[in-house]
């Protein structure tokens, strides 16, 4: 389960450049990204003119009373549906430019949204009175001046996956969930199923756009690379798993690999060898598990066969680091336990590999569970399957989550925990928790390469509940904070780093750690999100958003004067 939050993002100078090479896209989308390269995006210049592109209807403003208005202002959690005076949905840079500069101006608090994914309120708080829509900037492709791919932030994963494996037969190692937008997704650090093979996904951005604001209140687009000697370096690893909503609006991702293939400092001239091979298909596997015979011993050994086998198969390079699986412990209302497993069927062990964890997975258990080998499934018809990792369905979107990274496998007292809580009575249906496969790959980064800071955990924790009404919200929220309370209690009801914890993911936003009634470690939030990456953070907060545009209820805070 991929969300995202709004976006934002820099820019530098690389020389004038062709046209963008667009495959797919919104037709907007696809336009302006042509439009743009052939606009010129270098030397950090101060962007808002017309690119010649954007949305195929011109700009909007959809206000209070248009028909259009119930539809746009909501994202995909209807527990947070702002009132914004003002939504715009907004094709190109030049767009955003103008949209942003409009809010300075006016002094109008200004909130971004891409897919809409967000678990908290960052796109939709009570003071926000403009919305930037940017679906509409749909485009991928691959940019020959740059020398990589070009992702605008509107676009879907599933979209981002079908042109690239169409086009090029490359992919990103990002999230598993198909309608979650770019834009959020990546600056947050994302990860997927082909992360422990291939790293994080902001492992592999060459660089950003973003519009920013001066302190005299100058709007701009800003290009931002991984190449040190750049002066907007720190912008783009701001942007390497910082969050969005923080410095400014990401208008484009260049997304290359860091390690030209081959050795030597030049990428391949060649767009097919500059991103991993996409695998032609997957081998899967769907484990069962009936709440009936299982009690908390067979519950637990299942838990802690997960978490041990991760310890022992998350190293850097590791045969295993192929193998991807997700454990979805639902609460007992529910009706059960599943997890799937999937890897790369073109590799020569990985038969072996899946069914070798699956048993490992079953030993001592005690229970015999239903397993079912799907064989080999088409890659891109796994990866873009409409609805995949969604929360809820049409008519049921309030949620919450909370989340952790695991350095190792759960303690007794949290397994415990957390068996107590999916078999206690005030849990409800669509409730549970997921234990989410990590490490590998991710782990051959330093934590300060980028400002994804937890470079040795080997599992992610997901503790979530879903629901229809608003007149269960108190009840949903307190049997889901209970839970994360007391599978953290040792720790203040956090996950404070230590042998087991590794803080939480910025991507599965969480208020309650800024919370004192819910934290009562002592660690604050961004210790929690960002480890000791966070000062730094704050210095580029302080140079690239001093007004302090870009904010939301967990968003980067300048350093203190």
């Amino acid at each position: 389960m991929e969300r995202s939050t709004d976006e934002r993002l820099g820019r530098r100078h690389l020389l004038a450049r062709a046209a963008v090479l667009t495959v797919g896209g919104t037709a907007g989308g696809a336009a302006a990204g042509a439009a743009d390269a052939l606009s010129g995006t270098g030397a950090g210049r101060a962007g808002g003119e017309d690119e010649g592109g954007g949305t195929p209807f011109g700009q909007v403003v959809v206000r209070p009373g248009d028909s259009r208005y119930e539809s746009l202002r909501r994202g995909d959690n209807f527990r947070f549906v702002g009132r914004p005076e003002e939504i715009r949905p907004v094709g190109s840079t030049g767009q955003v430019v103008r949209a942003v500069a409009d809010a300075v101006r006016s002094g109008r608090r200004i909130a971004v949204r891409s897919g809409g994914h967000c678990f908290e309120d960052f796109t939709a708080g009570p003071d926000v009175r403009v919305l930037l829509d940017l679906s509409p900037m749909g485009a991928v492709g691959f940019d020959p001046g740059m020398g990589a791919f070009v992702v605008r932030p509107g676009a879907t994963l599933g979209h981002v996956y079908r042109t690239l494996f169409q086009g090029w037969g490359v992919t990103i190692p990002a999230g598993g969930c198909p309608e979650v937008g770019a834009g959020g997704h990546l600056a947050g650090g994302g990860y997927g199923p082909l992360s422990r093979r291939y790293g994080s996904v902001v492992d592999y951005l060459h660089a950003v756009e973003v519009v920013v604001v001066d302190r005299d209140g100058t709007v701009r687009a800003v290009v931002a690379t991984r190449d040190p000697g750049d002066p907007h370096h720190d912008l783009w690893w701001a942007h390497t798993g910082g969050g969005g909503g923080n410095f400014g609006v990401v208008t484009r991702y260049w997304l290359r690999s860091p390690r030209p293939e081959g050795g030597g400092t030049r990428p391949s001239a060649d767009p097919a060898r500059l991103l991993p091979s996409a695998p032609s298909g997957l081998l899967e596997g769907l484990v069962v598990w009936s709440w009936d015979g299982t009690d908390e011993r067979a519950f637990t050994t299942l838990l802690r066969n997960f978490g041990t086998w991760h310890e022992r198969n998350s190293a850097p390079g590791s045969r295993a680091a192929s193998l991807y699986a997700v454990l979805v412990a639902r609460h007992r209302a529910t009706g059960g336990l599943q997890m799937t497993v999937q890897i790369d069927a073109g590799l020569p062990d990985a038969d072996a590999l899946l069914t070798g964890f699956v048993s490992a997975m079953t030993a001592g258990t005690g229970v015999t569970p239903s397993v079912t080998l799907r064989g080999v499934l088409p890659w891109l018809h796994v990866m873009t399957w409409p609805g995949t990792g969604e929360a809820g369905d049409v008519g049921t979107r309030r949620y919450k989550d909370k989340a952790g990274y695991l350095r190792r496998g759960f303690t007794d007292t949290q397994l415990a925990a957390i068996y107590r809580h999916l078999t206690n009575d005030a849990g409800g249906t669509d409730s549970g928790m997921l234990l989410i496969g990590y490490g590998g790959q991710v782990n051959a980064v330093a934590p300060h390469a980028t400002a994804v800071a937890q470079r040795d955990s080997v599992m992610k924790a997901i503790y979530y509940t879903v629901w229809a009404d608003e007149a269960d919200d108190t009840a949903r929220l307190a049997w889901v904070r209970d839970l994360y309370r007391d599978v953290y209690r040792d720790t203040g009801g956090v996950p404070v780093p230590n042998d087991v914890s590794d803080g939480s993911y910025i991507n599965y936003a969480d208020t309650d750690l800024a919370d004192p009634a819910w934290n009562t470690s002592g660690t604050p939030w961004h210790t929690l999100y960002y480890k000791a990456n966070y000062p730094r953070l704050q210095r580029i907060k302080a140079r690239w958003d001093p007004l302090d545009v870009f904010r939301h209820a967990l968003s980067i805070e300048p350093p203190p004067r």
